[in-house]
């Protein structure tokens, strides 16, 4: 099947995609990191992270997800209440176990 040249999209997706787009630009500066640098750690193109930062909606998901990822972005905003709450609990219910019944780490043994 050919692929098609140009696919329509809605203007709330092309809002979101420059949203998004503008976010990883900022969370990339205020991490100083270049394009260069950012682009190396993601794994992609610097005309990828280029095009990802512009809003162009031909880019790969997982590749935006990962530099937004790297730049601190928050994704799913529910999900991170979701985590938060869970850990808090699993903190609580640690608070109230004794220490007898919590589980040790082990140290790291470097001896050589």
């Amino acid at each position: 099947m050919v692929k098609p040249i140009s696919r329509p999209s809605s203007q709330y997706s092309l809002n979101a995609l420059e949203l998004l787009g503008q976010l990883v630009r900022e969370g990339r500066l205020n991490k100083v990191l270049t394009t260069t640098d950012l682009a190396a750690r993601a794994g992609i193109s610097r005309a990828l992270l280029q095009r990802i930062e512009r809003g162009d909606t031909g880019c790969s998901i997982g590749a935006v997800f990962e530099v937004a990822a790297i730049c601190g972005v928050p994704l799913f905003e529910q999900e991170q209440r979701q985590l938060a709450s869970r850990l808090a609990f699993q903190r609580e219910k640690m608070a109230l176990l004794p220490k007898a019944a919590r589980s040790r780490a082990k140290g790291v043994k470097d001896d050589f």
